[in-house]
């Protein structure tokens, strides 16, 4: 038990908690805009960053933030120009991802082990700098997702409506995008680039049983990844458990017992 008081197990739980609401924040606009998948393209390309920022010697999260945020730009570009077919966008920008990343492997065989880390999650090694940086991404996404709630809403369940309106959908739909990639690539090293999709994904398919209205579901979908993630760790810490996986498979193990429950009380 004394892991839990540890100073590495406490800047993991506050870097825990704090992609805890930032991820299903904008997992909740991704998952409705069925744009689910972006969570996955946006990690392999935040990993070819990450790759790069050891093969040039520069810290590798804020190198992958920047890789992830250019993409977002890519996929925004290519939506509109496949507004028939906008999941091509992200099938294209998650091949030059994986692309990348394995050509940058190539170019490091001495950095390998490293990188692994931000495949599978290292959360126990976060340190000051990382903390600041998800610290600081997490106060951008809130802050923005607060002062644009109303305009966000209705962009998200009324594009046409939006743009009729008046309202810059074409801005707001980039401001999306590039929100995931801050949240995407500060998350990897917490559950991994493999992983990170489960946490923008997951609590928010909780909460859209749940919850009765859009304003609780975000309330619901916060609350679902806040617990995974501070049960997760307890006992991935307690057990020598490995935490990103930990608390993904809680993430899905409350996934069930939502179903389970949602389909007693309908029956």
């Amino acid at each position: 038990m004394e892991i839990l008081f540890s100073d590495f197990f406490q800047r993991a739980l506050l870097g825990g908690l704090l992609i805890g609401l930032t991820a299903p924040l904008i997992g909740m606009f991704l998952v409705l805009r069925r744009l689910s998948m972006i969570g996955d393209t946006l990690a392999h390309v935040t990993i070819a960053g990450v790759a790069l920022g050891f093969l040039i010697n520069v810290y590798p999260l804020v190198v992958g933030l920047v890789f992830a945020v250019i993409s977002s730009f890519a996929i925004e570009k290519l939506r509109r120009a496949y507004k028939g077919y906008a999941e091509l966008s992200i099938a294209v920008i998650m091949s030059g991802g994986v692309a990348m990343a394995s050509f940058l492997f190539t170019l490091g065989q001495g950095y390998n082990t490293d990188v692994t880390s931000y495949l599978f999650g290292s959360i126990y090694t976060l340190g000051s700098t990382d903390l600041y940086l998800v610290g600081g991404v997490t106060v951008v996404v809130v802050a923005v997702v607060v002062f644009f709630y109303k305009e966000l809403f209705l962009l998200t369940f009324e594009e046409d409506a939006a743009a009729v309106s008046g309202l810059p959908v074409k801005l707001l739909n980039m401001l999306i995008t590039v929100l995931a990639a801050l949240v995407i690539s500060t998350a990897i090293k917490i559950v991994g680039a493999l992983l990170v999709s489960a946490l923008l994904t997951i609590p928010v398919a909780c909460s859209l049983f749940l919850a009765k209205s859009f304003r609780m579901s975000i309330v619901l979908a916060v609350v679902v990844a806040e617990i995974a993630v501070i049960v997760g760790l307890i006992v991935a810490g307690i057990w020598n458990f490995a935490p990103g996986a930990t608390i993904v498979l809680l993430l899905i193990v409350m996934l069930l017992l939502t179903l389970v429950a949602r389909r007693g009380y309908t029956v």
